[in-house]
């Protein structure tokens, strides 16, 4: 482990001293790398030139990354914990034909410094207090639950929870130290470990295998009265989902976190399963924002149902009468980039992000999913349709803002950018 000197040696200024860190204004300073596997490891920050962070455990950032041809943008998972403010983590694996993790990786020190955005999502226990909950993840799945579990671990040691982590090997889990001592130290945390296989040099005495009902069932045999939270690769989640859904599982109380695009089974009406918060917007203008957005929460239930009404939007089409639509070009409409004094038509069916891209204007993106709130970017005029993930507020979009990953013009559109 690689630490900054000056922090090691107790500068951190106290609360009155300092604002809360707000990204992209102010840099992340690494402080310190932290070696977890071969392939894993955790990067500390602080605010460069002191500071704070106000987060909920189980959020994310997205960090730019420098990278050799140009930025990209990348989206972790804060496996820190928000009781502990002076610093934030994040524990990434550099997975093959990586480009940003492994820049990470080979590149990052203490003392370099990132721009980054954030803190946001909504997978967070803090958003679905329950009695008894169950974290279930694989592989770097585990950095929100370590959150929220560091978290409960500050302020409510006697939190009832049942905290299950599947590796490939016993070499692979995750935290395996820490958890244990958490173990003694919290007297109703349940830990169950789990790997797919094991080498004859391994001094491995746990399960072995991978998750089904009789492992859950053996581990966790009251998972049905807990709150559900499951975060690791996505063929994991939907082998978790499909054998909650077939045990009769009540599905409002499954919560998980994933920043690929919702699959087919996720975006359906009346879905039961949903990570983030989706709605389907019509952004006209920034007084009719508000009362144009709706929204397909479901608060009271718990969660929040996967309700995206109706196919993606298209650019409009010229009148019956044979007239023009305004701002219909031809085969799309018209989009203009104000600072990039670019001018492009946006085809039917693709985002402004795809356009932009393809008229070569630099707009930020991440997750490409409506949920990291990377693509932010200000709309000075025209008509959208917007249908996202959880990453832009009511007050952004009232104040003209929009995803461009997820919105589709349906007039002339003017952006900042």
């Amino acid at each position: 482990m690689t630490v900054k000197p000056d922090f090691a040696a107790g500068l951190a200024l106290p609360f009155a001293a300092t604002a809360p860190w707000k990204g992209p204004a102010s840099r992340l300073e690494v402080l310190a790398v932290i070696d977890e596997t071969a392939d894993v490891k955790t990067f500390v920050f602080r605010p460069e030139g002191g500071g704070w962070f106000s987060y909920k455990p189980g959020q994310f950032v997205t960090l730019e990354l420098p990278v050799p041809g140009g930025p990209v943008w990348r989206t972790y998972t804060l496996s820190s914990t928000p009781t502990r403010p002076f610093s934030a983590s994040v524990t990434v694996k550099a997975q093959a034909g990586s480009i940003g993790t492994r820049w990470m990786f080979d590149t990052l020190v203490p003392g370099m410094t990132l721009t980054a955005s954030g803190p946001a999502g909504h997978f967070s226990h803090w958003n679905h207090l329950a009695e008894r909950y169950l974290f279930l993840s694989a592989g770097s799945g585990i950095t929100p639950m370590m959150s929220m579990l560091r978290a409960m671990a500050d302020t409510a040691p006697a939190s009832d929870v049942a905290f299950l982590t599947c590796g490939r090997t016993p070499g692979d889990l995750l935290f395996r130290d820490e958890l244990e001592m958490l173990a003694r130290h919290m007297p109703n945390l349940s830990l169950g470990l789990m790997v797919e296989r094991k080498g004859a040099a391994d001094r491995w005495h746990g399960l072995t295998g991978r998750i089904d009902m009789a492992r859950l069932k053996f581990l966790v045999r009251d998972y049905r009265q807990r709150e559900i939270f499951c975060c690791g690769p996505e063929p994991f989640m939907a082998g978790v989902r499909l054998m909650l859904e077939d045990a009769g599982f009540d599905m409002r109380h499954y919560h998980e976190e994933s920043f690929g695009a919702p699959s087919k089974a996720q975006t359906q009406p009346q879905t039961k399963v949903q990570t983030q918060s989706q709605a389907q917007v019509q952004v006209t203008s920034a007084k009719a924002a508000s009362a144009a957005k709706t929204v397909t929460d479901d608060a009271t239930a718990g969660h929040v149902p996967s309700q995206v009404q109706g196919a993606a939007p298209t650019a409009a089409a010229p009148a019956q009468d044979g007239t023009a639509t305004a701002g219909y070009a031809g085969d799309g409409v018209r989009l203009q980039f104000s600072r990039s004094d670019v001018t492009t038509t946006c085809a039917p069916g693709t985002t402004l992000l795809e356009a932009a891209r393809a008229a070569a204007v630099r707009i930020p993106a991440a997750c490409e999913a409506g949920m990291c709130g990377t693509c932010k970017v200000k709309k000075t005029a025209g008509d959208v349709t917007m249908a996202h993930n959880g990453g832009i507020t009511d007050e952004e979009i009232a104040s003209g803002y929009i995803l461009a990953c997820c919105s589709h013009p349906v007039s002339a559109v003017t952006l900042e950018a």
